[in-house]
């Protein structure tokens, strides 16, 4: 089979899955639960999600281990998971591989951000940031991924901390580096696509944008990421922005069928990995992956 690089350097367009933590929400995933807990207690529900992303025709699937750092497994909802660190990550990795089992689609390790912010604007140096990070990525590379994905970043001495550690242990695995611009086209913490590229491009062999808010400011982060970096495209954004009822339930604005709606907007724009994040069910993921196709019969004939 084909590796991730190899692919994405014959020109092919890849579909990775959707959303993890709201789509478990929506099976009864308590809020403020990660899904780290569901990993350990109720893996049936996560290889069913990985299924359905599958069955749906995602080429990617990403680990349920956003959240699997010592320091996010600790606010997560089972503080004793922090103390299982490697055992957390090699779980949700088998979980993964053995929805994939049969099929040609490649496994990604996800690996979020700390939840803590960097000196001197909150606790934690960067040297002990990539030593946690190196914590999870040695796990996830030893279970046996097939690429890592820095993911949902906003902060750039964070996200090379993350990118760091993933490069050390990954063993020559390609590093996705995603960030997340969810004040337009500038991440919280001010940083632009273009910056991201400058300071990050060296690290990472795909460069990305995964969650923010809507779709046409995602669009326009992805614009200028382009502008700014030759390395191919990882795109994932939000389903559209949240509505709570009053009962803290989120749902999310943009329908499958609009969301695939856009997607040829997102490969004319130069993104060659293409998915969903916060909010994206399957059923998105069905209509991303029928615009893909789409996409695809029109450059052909067109050529």
């Amino acid at each position: 089979m084909a590796t991730f690089l190899e692919r994405l350097q014959a020109g092919e367009v890849l579909v990775a899955d959707g959303a993890t933590g709201t789509n478990l929400q929506q099976r009864g995933l308590e809020r403020g639960v990660s899904s780290e807990v569901w990993v350990m207690e109720r893996p049936q529900e996560i290889v069913r999600l990985h299924q359905e992303f599958i069955a749906a025709g995602a080429n990617i699937i990403l680990t349920s281990t956003f959240g699997a750092t010592r320091l996010r497994l600790e606010a997560g909802g089972d503080p004793s998971l922090a103390g299982r660190v490697a055992e957390v990550n090699r779980r949700a990795v088998e979980l993964a591989k053995q929805a994939a089992r049969g099929t040609d689609t490649l496994v990604a390790a996800s690996m979020g951000p700390t939840g803590q912010l960097l000196k001197p604007l909150g606790p934690l140096d960067e040297a002990d940031a990539e030593i946690v990070f190196g914590e999870q990525a040695r796990a996830l590379v030893e279970a046996g991924v097939d690429l890592l994905v820095v993911e949902t970043q906003f902060d750039l001495s964070e996200a090379r901390a993350a990118l760091r550690a993933a490069r050390s242990a990954s063993g020559g695995l390609p590093v996705v580096c995603s960030f997340s611009y969810d004040r337009g086209t500038r991440t919280m913490m001010g940083v632009r696509p273009s910056q991201m590229a400058a300071e990050l491009e060296e690290l990472a062999d795909v460069l990305g944008i995964n969650c923010g808010r809507s779709l046409d400011e995602n669009l326009k982060a992805l614009q200028e990421l382009r502008r700014s970096s030759s390395r191919p495209i990882w795109f994932k954004p939000n389903a559209g922005l949240p509505r709570v009822d009053e009962f803290g339930n989120s749902s999310y604005d943009v329908t499958p069928e609009m969301m695939g709606a856009r997607v040829p907007e997102w490969l004319q724009a130069g993104a060659q990995v293409v998915g969903g994040c916060c909010g994206t069910s399957p059923q998105h993921l069905s209509e991303i992956v029928r615009a893909v196709g789409s996409w695809y019969a029109r450059t052909q004939t067109v050529g």
